[in-house]
């Protein structure tokens, strides 16, 4: 079974049986005994920062663990422009042993080790497997953009299920295969079973028309043999729902000196992905922008990705 990217780290603590965890000795002579934790040579720091002049500084976001440089984050962009973090940790026996990684994936790439290797190989075999999982991504889009999603209402790029509205109080949760994104899904239907009744024979009956060759959602229409809501589309949604700022939920700012020339005014940015189309105010998402630890700032514009949808976004500093 393929490990979500959130669990592909190694427990920080031993466990014992099921449910019951190991404690450290707490005694003053069990703690003496234990010693210092190991310390890397000197050419394990020299090395890593060879390493990671070789991969790009700029594409460093976060180095923390021991002395800053156990546990590296990169930032890596796929070929449709999604930006991703890739989390690397650098064990005690480096680089004799295999770093591990953590991603936003459906599931992790195993990484080809030796001791020539290094941090460069560790993002190129990433990369590969990013390429690998563009039809999966391309089919999730697919999904978030032709039918009425409910659930998730933030997806992940590791989330692989969708509760899709169905009409009358009836919902059908489809898990798509990460692998085999164009195959047919696992399905549960949600909602009244008299409703569902039809729904359910027509899956069963219909389950073999699924033709990966043509795109998710019209199979799904063929199947069910039913045709799909549309989702609510951004422009039937009222003008002041959309005019929200997305940070502060106001249409408007406070009339402030503090404000300066944007005292008052509505919304002036909107995220430039169709499918969130969220609006904000300039001011509201640089302020925001400048609260996480993963922003840029290149000049006077700072680079950053939208609270709602993760696409990439970009705001000038401006003085108020």
């Amino acid at each position: 079974m393929d490990r979500p990217a959130a669990l592909a780290r190694a427990p920080a603590e031993a466990e014992a049986l099921t449910g019951e965890r190991v404690y450290p000795d707490a005694r003053p002579d069990a703690q003496a005994g234990a010693g210092p934790p190991p310390r890397r040579p000197p050419a394990f720091y020299s090395s890593v920062f060879a390493q990671m002049e070789e991969v790009g500084w700029e594409r460093l976001v976060s180095a923390t663990g021991d002395d800053g440089v156990s546990c590296l984050t990169f930032r890596v962009v796929d070929e449709q422009g999604r930006n991703h973090l890739l989390e690397i940790t650098l064990p005690i026996g480096y680089p004799s042993s295999s770093p591990s990684i953590a991603a936003d994936v459906p599931y992790l790439p195993k990484i080809q080790w030796s001791n020539r290797s290094k941090l460069k190989d560790v993002l190129s075999q990433f990369q590969e497997h990013l390429k690998a999982l563009q039809a999966f991504w391309c089919t999730m889009d697919d999904i978030d953009k032709v039918l009425c999603v409910v659930d998730p209402t933030k997806p992940t790029y590791a989330m692989s299920h969708r509760r899709i509205a169905l009409g009358d109080d009836c919902y059908i949760l489809l898990n798509v295969a990460a692998r085999k994104p164009s195959s047919l899904p696992e399905c549960r239907f949600l909602g009244t079973d008299g409703k569902l009744d039809r729904l359910i024979m027509n899956w069963k009956k219909n389950r073999r028309k699924w033709d990966a060759s043509k795109k998710f959602h019209e199979n799904l229409a063929t199947v069910l043999d039913f045709a799909l809501p549309a989702p609510p589309s951004v422009s039937n949604i009222a003008d002041d729902e959309q005019a929200d700022c997305g940070i502060c939920y106001a249409k408007h700012l406070p009339v402030d000196d503090e404000f300066g020339t944007h005292s008052g005014c509505s919304t002036d940015y909107s995220c430039e992905n169709p499918s969130c189309s969220r609006a904000f105010h300039s001011i509201c998402l640089r302020d925001w922008l400048r609260t996480i630890t993963t922003t840029r700032q290149s000049f006077d514009v700072l680079f950053g990705n939208c609270p709602y949808c993760s696409e990439p976004v970009a705001v000038k500093i401006t003085d108020r």
